[in-house]
């Protein structure tokens, strides 16, 4: 699984041009599933995403995580994160697991944020047409893997 994480002032996500989902200050986190992923995976990233010390304390030093600041996330599934393009000009997302495989560990990342990290979490809708805006602070964007761990 792959992790896109913004650390952000607010954002929020369109959702077949109709309905809005926003969230105040916190992360967007764009999520991509490759065939190879594991529950494991979900759980790992997860935990990297609660403990992650992207946020300024008091002196202005990157120590503090989106639970200590009482921030929320927008979690955004993103099968281009696996996008290939070292061969022609048109991405490959042949990388990008298929639905039966992505969607119960996109839902598992969210579902272990909400109840084993206790962390308010919004979603925009899987494989859906969505249009995300956000106000990208710091500017601070991560990116973790779970195939990189060691």
């Amino acid at each position: 699984m792959r992790l896109v994480i913004q650390r952000v002032k607010h954002a929020q996500v369109q959702i077949n041009g109709n309905e809005t989902r926003a969230i105040h200050q916190g992360l967007v986190v764009l999520i991509g599933v490759e065939p190879a992923d594991t529950h494991e995976d979900a759980e790992w990233l997860a935990q990297k995403t609660a403990q992650m010390r992207i946020f300024s304390d008091t002196e202005g030093k990157m120590n503090l995580s989106v639970l200590d600041v009482s921030g929320e996330i927008l979690a955004i599934s993103q099968f281009t994160l696996f996008a290939q393009t070292a061969k022609g000009n048109r991405p490959s997302f042949i990388r990008s697991a298929k639905p039966e495989i992505a969607l119960p560990l996109y839902e598992q990342f969210i579902h272990l944020l909400r109840s084993q990290w206790k962390l308010s979490v919004t979603t925009g809708d899987f494989g859906a047409d969505m249009d995300v805006e956000l106000v990208n602070h710091g500017p601070v964007t991560i990116t973790i893997d779970s195939r990189q761990r060691e």
